[in-house]
């Protein structure tokens, strides 16, 4: 049988039991424990990661280095950036921020894809199919900094900052347009200087223990650097990993 407690607008099934499984979930609750591992916050490394790509890149396309460099900007990409954001990802994994990770490796696999085609394509050339998967790297670093919204303003930049710069690098490569080729440079000098900064205020963050450079935390985000340990822990039952189902 199964009954359905109401709960504000939505409806929770629950299953009838017999006294003998409610004490076996007892002892088993009596049992379980939850081990947290304190690990170094990968974001300055991811962000670092991403100011080095996107300045090399902006020097590239606004003719600061020659395109016959272009190579070497490529071993950039895939040496330094793609290498940084990858491991900020799978640290931020282990940190249970789910935000950080997804956008730190959707990142990291985009640097290294331009990073390829660069280092496989003529000097100073473009690539349609590179521009398709641009647009979509755009898309989807712009979602997760609409997602960051909800917790920190300063990564939020960041990444819907990051977004524009793929996408307008993404149209170039469909087009071939100087234009957007210069625009997307200029976005990606800004992005360095955001990037540098949220980068250096979550170092310092990490290191004094307190906010020392703003970087708008609200909500969870602000909880996780103010709350209590039982603030910041009491969903920690529903997390992914704990959960039994993703």
């Amino acid at each position: 049988m199964q009954r359905t407690d109401q709960q504000g607008p939505s409806t929770v099934p629950k299953v009838d039991s017999t006294s003998g499984q409610d004490g076996a979930r007892r002892e088993l609750a009596g049992r379980v424990s939850v081990t947290l591992r304190p690990v170094a916050s990968p974001t300055s490394l991811g962000l670092f990661g991403l100011a080095a790509a996107t300045f090399t890149l902006s020097g590239l396309q606004l003719g600061w280095v020659p395109p016959s460099e272009g190579r070497h900007v490529a071993l950039v990409l895939v040496g330094f950036a793609a290498v940084a954001q990858l491991i900020a990802s799978l640290a931020a994994f282990t940190a249970r921020d789910g935000t950080v990770a997804t956008v730190m490796g959707v990142l990291a696999l985009t640097w290294l894809s331009v990073g390829l085609v660069m280092l496989s394509s003529p000097p100073g050339s473009h690539s349609p199919a590179l521009g398709l998967l641009l647009l979509f790297s755009g898309v989807a670093v712009g979602l997760t900094g609409v997602t960051a919204l909800l917790t920190k303003l300063g990564a939020a930049v960041v990444f819907l900052t990051a977004g524009l710069r793929l996408l307008l690098t993404g149209v170039f490569h469909l087009t071939g347009s100087a234009g957007v080729k210069d625009t997307a440079g200029v976005v990606g000098l800004v992005l360095f200087l955001l990037a540098m900064y949220v980068a250096w205020a979550s170092e310092l963050e990490d290191a004094t223990g307190r906010t020392v450079l703003p970087v708008g935390r609200k909500g969870k985000g602000l909880t996780a650097m103010h709350g209590s340990l039982l603030e910041q822990t009491k969903d920690l039952a529903t997390e992914p990993g704990v959960r039994t189902r993703l």
